[in-house]
Parts: C-alpha cells; structure tokens; sequence
C-alpha cells in the first residue's frame, strides 16, 4: 500500500450515508482502514448502512442526525468525540432535489414551486454549511482535518429545470472556498476543505428523468451522453478514488479546489 493515500485509521464522518452516494463512498472508507461514523434523517436506511458496514468487518458507528437541526448536529459531534475522540474527515453528502423544484419540461420558471425551491435551496446549501461549522470545530481544535463537499455539474452552466439545485450547488464552490481559506489562515496548514462536482450518474433521484420506464435513454440523456467526451454516464464507485486522494496526505497542498469527475462535461464546449 501507498502510505501517502493512506487512510486507514482515521475517523470519517459521512452525512447522508444511507444514501447510494454516501454507501459507496462509506463502503470504500471501511475498505481502506477507516473508522466510518455513518449520518442519516432515516433511521431504517441508517442501521441497514451500519450493520452492512460492520458486516464487511470495518468499524462504523451511526447516528440519526437531521443535516439542518444544529442541536442534533451538536448532540451527534459530543458523541463521535466521545466513542473515537476526534474527526479526521467530514464527507458533506446529505442533499439532492425534489419534484417540486424541478420543472416539467412544459412548465418555465415562474411555475416552479417556491417552497420547494426554498427547501432544496436549504437542504443542498444549509445542509452542508452547519455539518462543516459543528463537526469542523472538533477539526479546527485538534489542527488537522480534511473536508469535502460535493457540488455539481449544474454550478458551472445553466442546466435547464434545477434552478434551486443550481443555485445551491453554486454556492457550494464559494463555501468551500471561504472555509478553505478561513480554516488554513486561522487554523493551520493541516486543515484542508475541497469539493468534488459529479458529472451525471444515474442514481435513485435522477433515474425518472434519465431513463425511460421502458430502459430506454431519454432526450435529456441523450443531451448529457452528447456533451460527455468519454459517451457515457459515470459509475458512482468512480468518485472513491477521488474522495480518497484529497483526504489523504497525498494532496496535503490541495485546499480549496472543486474537482470535476465527470468524463469530460465540463471540459467540452458540445461543439
């Protein structure tokens, strides 16, 4: 093993863990020596997660903890002191989008559902923001400590029928950014805060509006495949390796950046 992408040992904490994203990148930590503490609003999902990670003979601990409630968040933080006495990494994962804020292909902005809008806007920002300030504290007190959100192919152009996921995951890159700077200029050196931006991936929350009932691609995947260089959709276990690199003492120089995984999307004009 390469030592310098080592990070075996250290006490990572991933919200929204119950989740296909949170799973993956949860069942990769556990598989390279890390103590996972496993966040998540549903409970069911969060035990199933756990057990599941116990069963691959990992230490993994869970907490139901809302990503929005700073009480709870607080509650959780005394308590992963309290079991492992530190936080290594902080993986933000908890977000997503609903119905309401994404419009129909018919519909344009003004239809769109404001508190719909409001609740994504909070989940995907908020829902970020209070995790990194409650759980970064422990970080900023021990000197050391790695953070990484996740933000999205939809803050680098318009993407049509997200505003409010847009919006959110915009500022996701100016967050991390200001926590980047404020934590290594206040803090030290060792504290480090980046963000990956996923390219398109089919999972549970965007399955309806890429695949068809009948398994067929639709016209908006078709649009995605059109302006991906690599021509297909990622596999969600092919953001481990990049999680895994900027917690690790391999990009101990890397703070602040927003890294795209996602085929080349971002990268190509379309034309």
């Amino acid at each position: 093993m390469n030592e310098q992408f080592s990070i075996a040992g250290k006490v990572a904490v991933i919200t929204g863990a119950g989740g296909v994203l949170g799973g993956s990148i949860a069942r990769h930590f556990i598989s390279q020596g890390a103590r996972v503490v496993a966040l998540d609003i549903r409970k069911e999902q969060l035990d199933k997660r756990v057990e599941e990670l116990r069963a691959a003979g990992g230490e993994a601990i869970g907490f139901e903890a809302n990503v929005l409630d700073i009480p709870s968040l607080e509650q959780v933080r005394d308590q992963i002191v309290k079991a492992w006495g530190r936080i290594d990494i902080l993986v933000n994962i908890a977000g997503g989008n609903m119905p309401g804020a994404t419009l129909a292909i018919d519909q344009t902005i003004f239809d769109m559902k404001i508190e719909d809008y409001d609740k994504v806007t909070r989940l995907n920002l908020n829902g970020t923001v209070y995790p990194t300030l409650i759980l970064g504290k422990v970080m900023a007190e021990q000197g050391s400590g790695s953070v990484i959100n996740i933000s999205s192919m939809a803050a680098y152009s318009a993407i049509t029928r997200v505003l409010g996921y847009s919006v959110a995951k915009t500022g996701i890159i100016s967050f991390t950014q200001w926590m980047a700077m404020e934590m290594a200029m206040k803090f030290g050196e060792k504290i480090r805060v980046n963000a990956l931006a996923p390219g398109f991936f089919i999972g549970d929350q965007n399955r309806a509006v890429l695949i068809n009932p009948d398994g067929s691609l639709t016209e908006r995947s078709k649009k995605v495949l059109a302006k991906t260089p690599m021509g297909r959709f990622g596999d969600i276990t092919e953001l481990n390796g990049a999680v895994q690199f900027l917690c690790s003492e391999a990009a101990s120089f890397i703070t602040g950046v927003v890294l795209p995984v996602d085929g080349g999307f971002s990268s190509f004009s379309g034309v």
